[in-house]
């Protein structure tokens, strides 16, 4: 399993919103960091270029977020406005369970149905312990049968045995295949699937969970 993140984005206005049922902007310290990208010294004097280093969260607003959040879902809205977009590349058994999450969470993934068929498949493509003799050995003889169904689908010219070669392969296809798809999630989320997951048996969701500790603020997911 391989998460990338791609962006994290709302910092800011979700610590603004957070303010607005008391009306109490005036206390936020939440700002946006600058590192120095580079000097320029030709031609002309020294020019310092800025570029966004990422929104710090005050203790102020730290202070008031995590009472908000112990308050409970309803009360910490503003991390509803915080998102985040990331790559996960996962087995089909662990997609299963993350798609019961839904609210907050949005995927978009690469086609089986249209790339399955472009090329030959490697161990790559599948999540096995290559530790577990058996179960490593049964995946390629498994990765050997698919392969052999994607040559004769490369090959075939009548469409009806095309679509039959495509059946066996879709419906052979095991478990373990990772597929990639970019995700994005707002912390509200986050904090929900990190509270459900910790602890469960599947390794996945501890790589997963450890990825979110990686996030900007993540105390915000944690409460730590």
């Amino acid at each position: 399993m391989n998460i990338t993140t791609l962006d994290v984005h709302g910092m800011m206005p979700a610590m603004h919103a957070m303010r607005n049922p008391m009306n109490s902007w005036d206390r936020s310290d939440t700002y946006m960091a600058l590192k120095k990208a580079e000097e320029m010294t030709d031609p002309g004097p020294i020019f310092k270029i800025f570029e966004p280093e990422g929104v710090m969260v005050g203790e102020n607003d730290k202070t008031l977020s995590m009472k908000l959040q112990k308050a409970g879902p309803e009360h910490c809205k503003h991390l509803r406005m915080i998102m985040v977009w990331a790559d996960i590349e996962a087995p089909r058994y662990w997609w299963q369970e993350f798609d019961t999450y839904r609210q907050g969470v949005e995927k978009v993934s690469c086609s089986t149905m249209h790339k399955l068929t472009s090329q030959e498949l490697t161990d790559e493509d599948f999540e096995v312990e290559k530790s577990n003799a058996w179960a490593y050995n049964h995946m390629r003889l498994v990765k050997y049968d698919l392969n052999t169904m994607i040559h004769e689908y490369k090959n075939e010219k009548d469409p009806a045995e095309k679509e039959e070669i495509w059946r066996n392969l879709i419906q052979n296809l095991p478990q373990s295949y990772i597929q990639k798809r970019t995700v994005m999630m707002s912390y509200a989320a986050l904090r929900n699937i990190v509270r459900q997951r910790e602890g469960h048996k599947l390794r996945e969701w501890k790589t997963f969970i450890d990825w979110a500790r990686t996030l900007p603020e993540s105390w915000m997911i944690f409460d730590e």
